[in-house]
């Protein structure tokens, strides 16, 4: 068995981890620890599966089956990422504003909901453009 596989994901989502964190620390002017999680630039689930698509044909070769359905899962996941995902940020947004609106309590006994959930288009690219980089390094590292 190719080591890579298995390596492959957990350094992808490391690099990307980092990235991010770096990107949010820059733009916010602080250490921002809690911007942690989803969405940001750039998107860790559209690195992860990239990488695994482009380690798959780096190693297998495009023709081969393994390269299609990890390039299926690929295209769901992102698809996911910049429709899905972003809805349910709105709704989180429309919840959070019809609680303070109609908040007859105080508004600390409504949790706060993350809004920022999905990723733009340049935040997939990008996440894109980290796993495939990660695959590269990796395939030349392992052979």
């Amino acid at each position: 068995m190719y080591l890579g596989y298995c390596i492959i994901p957990f350094f992808t989502w490391l690099v990307t981890g980092c990235a991010k964190f770096t990107i949010n620390c820059a733009r916010e002017r602080r250490l921002a620890f809690d911007l942690i999680g989803y969405g940001g630039m750039p998107s860790n689930h559209s690195a992860i599966v990239s990488s695994v698509a482009a380690l798959v044909a780096f190693r297998e070769g495009v023709n081969h089956p393994a390269f299609g359905v990890a390039l299926g899962v690929a295209y769901i996941v992102m698809l996911d990422a910049n429709s899905l995902r972003r809805q349910v940020g709105k709704q989180a947004e429309a919840i959070q504003l019809l609680a303070k609106q109609g908040a007859k309590q105080t508004p600390e006994n409504f949790p706060v909901l993350r809004k920022r959930m999905g990723h733009s288009r340049l935040e997939i690219l990008a996440g894109m453009v980290v796993g495939i980089g990660c695959a590269y390094c990796i395939h030349r590292l392992l052979g």
